[in-house]
């Protein structure tokens, strides 16, 4: 109160707008929303990236918000649908987990699909890479930390756009409920930047989407 007076009365700045705002922050304090609680313990971490995307950042300039919002919505979508949490979306970046692996490798096969049949602004060739591990991260209020989601953002890394990468911790998750049409293709051990050892990895097959990538990107 006694800074707002004194704004008053040197007519620093408008009063009424700091007044509103002190109520908004007021009113945000007292949400009564509860946090969003992300499973803890053996978790399945799915990370996305877009291939190119400096050079659709160059072609789109400002529209490019547009993209990411409606590839963030597809994304989205997906993630709930298979019954996972969205952890974390900023640039072209996006990461969610889920309490299942079979789970995890249903979201990213639905969003490949999606992506393959959709046409976007100015015709451009939209595709995103997807890394998959399953493990015990550690688990903040809003997130996780540790080894384990480094090895999802290595895994993510070494892929290419409309391919889905997985660990074989997530492979050993799904082989007792492997949905008919799917399979796994064994792509050998990766020495991982950063990681301590090679990293077994396996690309998920699935109807309607391709199969001939090149070599990872390791």
């Amino acid at each position: 109160m006694r800074l707002l007076n004194a704004a008053k009365k040197f007519k620093i700045v408008p009063v009424g707008f700091i007044a509103g705002q002190l109520q908004t922050e007021r009113a945000l304090g007292q949400s009564s929303d509860p946090p969003v609680q992300l499973p803890s313990g053996f978790v399945t971490m799915l990370m996305t990236d877009i291939e190119g995307s400096t050079a659709l950042v160059r072609h789109l300039g400002e529209r490019y918000r547009e993209l990411i919002d409606e590839l963030w919505t597809i994304l989205r979508r997906s993630v709930v649908d298979a019954g996972g949490h969205e952890v974390e979306a900023r640039a072209d970046e996006f990461f969610a987990v889920f309490e299942a692996p079979r789970s995890a490798v249903d979201a990213a096969v639905a969003v490949q699909r999606e992506l393959l049949g959709r046409s976007w602004t100015d015709d451009l060739d939209v595709r995103v890479r997807i890394g998959i591990h399953s493990g015990y991260p550690t688990s903040t209020e809003t997130n996780y930390i540790g080894l384990d989601v480094h090895t999802a953002s290595r895994i993510c890394g070494v892929g290419h756009g409309g391919q889905v990468i997985v660990s074989a911790n997530t492979r050993e998750g799904v082989k007792a409920s492997v949905p008919a049409g799917l399979r796994f293709t064994a792509l050998g051990s990766h020495k991982l930047r950063g990681l301590p050892e090679a990293v077994a990895l396996y690309q998920v097959a699935a109807k309607g989407l391709p199969t001939r990538f090149p070599p990872l990107r390791t």
